[in-house]
C-alpha cells in the first residue's frame, strides 16, 4: 500500500500538488466557517450574560461605554423628533413568517432629553419599511409628545452599512434626515449636545407606534456557517478522492499494458 500512494504521488506530481491545492483550500475555508460560528455563539453566550446582570437606569448616570456594553437599561424622558435620522438600506431583522427575502427600510435613530440630566440618550426606536415609490417619503410613526419610560439594550452603534463617499455636513439639522449611517460623537459635536457615549436599542413592549422591533439574534446565520463549511470539507473530499480514483485508474492501465507486453 505505501508502494502504491508512493508511486502515486511521484509518478503525477502536478495531480498531487494540483489535489493538495483544493484540499488546502478546502480545509482552510471550512475551518474559518466554523470558527464564524464558534465566534456568534460566544458572542451570543456573552450578550445573555451580561443582559441577566442588573438593569442599569440611564437617569442614574453616566456609564461609560465598557460598563454599560450589551447590558439591559431603562431610560426617562422626551424624544426630540426634530432632530431624528432615517437609516437607510435596513433589512428587516427578522423576515415575516413563511418569507426568505429581505425587505429593505429604516432604522429610526431618535434622541431622548434625560430626564432630571443636561445628557441626551440616542434611541434606536425600530424598524420600518421604506416606500418603494417614493424613496424619499418617510414612513408614518408614532412619537409621543410627553415624558415616556423605555427599556432596552446598550450597543455602541446601530450597526454599519457600505456608503460612497463621505457624509457631508447636513444643510438644516433642526429637521429629520436620512442617512446611510450614524455617527454619535459627530452629531453631539454637530448639535452641541451632551450625550450618552452609546446608543440604546428599544425592546419590543407591544407600543404600537408603527415601528418593528424583532431584532434579529446574534447567532443568526450559524446555520449558514455550518453548512457552508460541510460544502468546503466536502470541496476538499472530493478533491482527495479525485486525485486517488484517477490515480488508481492510470495505474491499473498501466500495470494491464504492463502484463499486455
Amino acid at each position: 500500500m505505501n508502494n502504491l500512494f508512493t508511486a502515486l504521488i511521484t509518478k503525477r506530481i502536478v495531480a498531487t500538488v494540483s489535489a493538495l491545492l483544493v484540499i488546502a483550500i478546502g480545509c482552510a475555508a471550512g475551518i474559518w466557517q466554523l470558527s464564524r460560528a464558534d465566534t456568534k455563539i460566544g458572542l451570543a453566550a456573552n450578550l445573555l450574560a451580561r443582559q441577566q446582570m442588573p438593569i442599569l437606569s440611564a437617569n442614574s448616570g453616566p456609564f461609560i461605554l465598557e460598563d454599560a456594553s450589551e447590558r439591559r437599561m431603562i431610560a426617562r424622558g422626551q424624544y426630540l423628533p426634530q432632530a431624528a435620522i432615517w437609516l437607510d438600506n435596513r433589512p428587516r431583522p427578522i423576515p415575516p413568517v413563511g418569507s426568505n427575502t429581505s425587505q429593505s427600510g429604516f432604522y429610526l435613530l431618535m434622541p431622548m432629553q434625560l430626564e432630571g440630566r443636561d445628557e441626551v440618550l440616542w434611541i434606536n426606536r425600530g424598524w420600518a419599511p421604506r416606500n418603494n415609490e417614493n424613496r424619499e417619503s418617510l414612513p408614518p410613526v408614532k412619537t409621543p409628545a410627553n415624558v415616556v419610560n423605555i427599556e432596552g439594550i446598550v450597543f455602541a452603534h446601530p450597526g454599519r452599512v457600505y456608503a460612497l463617499g463621505e457624509s457631508k455636513v447636513p444643510v438644516d439639522i433642526d429637521k429629520p434626515r436620512i442617512e446611510q449611517n450614524f455617527d454619535l460623537a459627530g452629531e453631539g459635536k454637530l448639535r452641541g449636545w451632551v450625550q450618552s457615549p452609546y446608543i440604546l436599542r428599544e425592546i419590543d413592549t407591544g407600543i404600537d407606534d408603527g415601528l418593528l422591533r424583532e431584532w434579529a439574534p446574534l447567532t443568526t446565520g450559524v446555520d449558514r456557517h455550518y453548512a457552508y463549511a460541510f460544502q468546503w470539507f466536502a470541496l476538499a473530499a472530493c478533491g482527495f478522492l479525485f486525485w486517488l480514483i484517477t490515480g488508481l485508474r492510470q495505474f491499473r492501465r498501466q500495470g494491464m499494458n504492463g502484463d499486455q507486453g
